[in-house]
């Protein structure tokens, strides 16, 4: 007998900040909803500033906010209009006093717009909001969220990335959202994660029993991420695509190792992005003499981007956690050999098919790289061995119906079919 096929769903996808430039969750939105589609389903998604840039085919729904991370306006005053607005005014109020409360109002914004409006979907998905307001729209309607890695452990490494008491307990203010962002999770009845490591990681940290979690690793997009074979790659010249001041994304462990290096080896490190202005990134590079060694690239295109890493000998990805580990897979679907560290997930994306060296470690990185240096038929078969991996294991196809399998028997829970 022929089994009846399963009817496409209309989904939801809430993503609060989601800049597919800069951070793991805009390329997440990106290109989950444009899998989604891809098979099928319905698909709407409300996001708040800056624009996802999603494909054109996908519903968008933009939720004005007081977007007071506008680099642009950075922390404007709002006028006495906007702050009549109770949400309006309590975001405020939190950002004014050094937290950070644009998950919990964006959250509170998605409820209020959604609330006429959930007999219009079959499931709504959460992009690592985790407001109230996700909690009251999952009383209302099957409901699930993707935790990519546990905020605790960017604020642990925030905190300890200071020595001043008073810049800890800022770090430590503005990490507040935290504890809702825990309850709220508590309260869903799945969750999806990107690894098993953040799965072991966020069920420790929130205390969420590990049979509420699915996981389900990212994709890396193919038509954007790929070999250029006919461009000849430049000795010793290394790309990184983190400019970030982040503590948790390496790159000072990285300079560091570049000035090692360079003392032994020509080297050239290219860094896609554009570091903070007077930042700790600018200033290490003027303490170890390596600006010459060193290009910004700022913000480019994506033809661009694809030629930088087929130009580069190597790729570097020097994070101390990372919940699941894009540039690993992107470097690798480009075929660049690719060094990165024990952080997090970083070794479930990159398997047997980079060098992995201990994290915070720039000894280690120096070594890794000296040897890839001296040993081209090595980088090349590693280049050749994640081009595989990626293409065997982390498509957005994949992904997206293993997050189907996961709305399904959250519907089933709601008695929803």
């Amino acid at each position: 007998m022929n089994s009846v096929p399963e009817r496409p769903l209309k989904i939801c996808l809430i993503s609060y900040r989601s800049n597919p430039h800069c951070g793991g969750q805009g390329v997440y939105i990106r290109n989950l909803s444009r899998a989604l589609k891809d098979l099928g389903h319905d698909v709407d998604v409300i996001a708040g500033p800056p624009d996802p840039l999603l494909h054109d085919d996908i519903s968008i729904t933009k939720i004005p906010t007081l977007d007071l991370y506008n680099p642009n306006d950075l922390f404007r005053t709002p006028s006495f209009e906007e702050l009549k607005q109770p949400i309006n005014l309590m975001e405020w109020l939190g950002i004014s006093t050094m937290g950070y409360s644009e998950p919990f109002s964006f959250g509170l914004r998605a409820y209020v717009h959604l609330r006429d409006k959930f007999d219009k979907y079959d499931i709504v998905h959460d992009n690592q909001c985790l407001s109230y307001g996700i909690w009251a729209i999952s009383r209302r309607i099957p409901t699930v969220a993707t935790i990519h890695h546990p905020m605790t452990v960017d604020r642990k490494l925030a905190v300890q990335s200071v020595s001043s008491i008073w810049k800890k307990f800022k770090h430590i203010r503005w990490y507040s959202f935290i504890g809702m962002q825990k309850r709220v999770s508590r309260r869903l009845p799945k969750i999806i994660t990107v690894s098993e490591f953040s799965r072991d990681d966020i069920s420790r940290a929130y205390r969420i029993p590990k049979n509420k979690f699915d996981v389900v690793p990212n994709g890396i997009n193919t038509e954007l991420f790929y070999p250029l074979p006919h461009v000849p790659r430049e000795p010793g010249r290394i790309i990184v695509t983190n400019s970030a001041d982040t503590a948790l994304k390496g790159l000072y462990y990285l300079l560091q190792a570049v000035e090692m290096v360079s003392k032994k080896r020509k080297v050239k490190l290219i860094v896609i992005g554009t570091p903070k202005k007077n930042g700790g990134i600018v200033k290490l590079i003027k303490t170890l003499k390596i600006a010459h060694l060193v290009r910004f690239t700022g913000r480019i295109s994506n033809e661009e981007f694809v030629r930088e890493y087929a130009k580069a000998s190597m790729a570097v990805v020097p994070s101390l956690y990372e919940g699941f580990g894009l540039p690993v897979g992107e470097a690798m679907a480009c075929a660049v050999p690719v060094i990165t560290t024990t952080g997090g997930a970083l070794p479930e994306v990159a398997g047997d098919a980079a060098e992995i060296v201990p994290p915070a470690n720039p000894e280690a990185i120096a070594d890794a790289i000296i040897r890839l240096m001296d040993d081209p038929k090595r980088a090349k078969a590693l280049g050749e061995a994640g081009y595989r991996r990626v293409i065997e294991n982390f498509t957005w196809k994949k992904a997206a119906e293993n997050v189907v399998k996961t709305y399904r028997e959250v519907m089933s829970d709601y008695g929803r079919v």
